[in-house]
């Protein structure tokens, strides 16, 4: 077990180390530049698509993503209150990048394997629900993205995850979720995030046809979550995005955007692409307050996983301005006496205007 644990650690410190350097993608890059376009991205996860309603059982995110800009910090498009913070952020206008201002809204619950039971067994997952908005900053080459995301929000019954729960429940005449009056109790919460994405490979096949490979790394620190991360994604496709793949309800997301003029929402020649894509993500847990229970206070809890893997596939499809992500997920035991690994599934729209 410590050997293992040993071994994962080295890893994760490898992977970082080789994502320090920028990669080169082999042929034409295209201008990175793509200017004023917006892009809004809605992205919902349930573990409906996998026939369940446990474990992490609904996230919803909305995400805005202005245009590209090269000196956000003096750019009129944004408020002047997000100034200072923008200024202490690394690689604030340095040459030869692109800046994007990110804002979020999101929240997500959590839920034991039985909900008809008022009173949740002990060593089932907690009851919990986040609420959160994210301010981020992504600072991008053609060849390399990085998000720097600061969230802020709230765990507990404030968060107002049980009458999300609920009331949907109602209004599709579904059985109600009997157990949330034992959930997590309110506590702030607090996320700092980084994460670098690369496009380490893009080949052109001709015809319109492409492959990339686009590994990243990620370290989040917070009283909610704090986790190292690196995974990979690789896709295949006609008329492939010129962005940063897919991206799942977590800190450092919304890559989604396109990075590129010749990405194909924003060409005036094309209004039809697919592609199809694979990936996988380990990550280092230290803490996650939805199994570890409240920083400060007693409350619910269970004894989490330190090492959790994703294994993803799904198919993504261009029409016009728009792309729409379906991602279906397996997701190893996250706690102990768990009762197997989850599946569920993520339906994302980005829209550039």
């Amino acid at each position: 077990m410590r050997f293992r644990h040993i071994t994962s650690f080295v890893l994760l410190c490898t992977a970082l180390a080789l994502l320090a350097t920028p990669p080169s993608v082999s042929g034409t890059e295209p201008d990175q530049a793509v200017g004023p376009a917006s892009t809004f991205i809605i992205t919902e996860e349930n573990d409906f698509f996998a026939g369940t309603d446990e474990q992490y059982t609904n996230g919803i995110k909305f995400n805005w993503i202005s245009g590209d800009l090269k000196h956000y910090a003096e750019d009129k498009r944004l408020p002047s209150f997000l100034l200072p913070y923008l200024r202490i952020l690394p690689f604030v206008n340095e040459p030869d990048q692109q800046y994007n201002v990110a804002l979020a809204l999101g929240q997500n619950m959590y839920v034991p394997r039985n909900t008809s039971l008022k009173t949740p067994l002990p060593n089932d997952r907690p009851y919990a629900g986040w609420t959160y908005v994210s301010l981020a900053l992504h600072a991008k080459t053609s060849t390399q993205l990085d998000t720097f995301e600061t969230s802020i929000g709230i765990v507990g019954p404030s968060s107002r995850a049980a009458e999300t729960q609920n009331n949907y429940h109602a209004l599709m005449g579904m059985k109600r979720v009997e157990g949330w009056d034992h959930q997590i109790n309110d506590e702030p919460g607090v996320m700092l995030s980084w994460q670098r994405t690369l496009r380490s490979l893009r080949a052109d096949l001709g015809h319109d046809f492409a492959w990339d490979f686009l590994p990243h790394v990620r370290a989040t620190v917070g009283n909610v979550v704090t986790q190292g991360a690196v995974g990979f994604e690789t896709r295949f496709g006609y008329r492939l995005p010129w962005d940063f793949g897919t991206s799942l309800i977590q800190p450092g997301g919304g890559v989604s955007a396109p990075a590129s003029p010749a990405d194909p929402r924003l060409r005036q020649d094309t209004d039809f692409g697919v592609h199809i894509f694979v990936g996988a993500e380990g990550r280092a847990v230290a803490r996650n307050i939805f199994l570890d229970g409240n920083t400060w206070q007693n409350s619910p809890s269970v004894t989490k996983k330190p090492f959790v893997a994703d294994l993803m596939a799904g198919v993504g499809l261009v029409l016009g301005r728009a792309k729409l992500t379906y991602t279906h997920v397996y997701r190893t035991q996250e706690f102990e006496k768990q009762s197997g690994p989850q599946m569920l599934g993520s339906v994302s729209l980005a829209v550039t205007f």
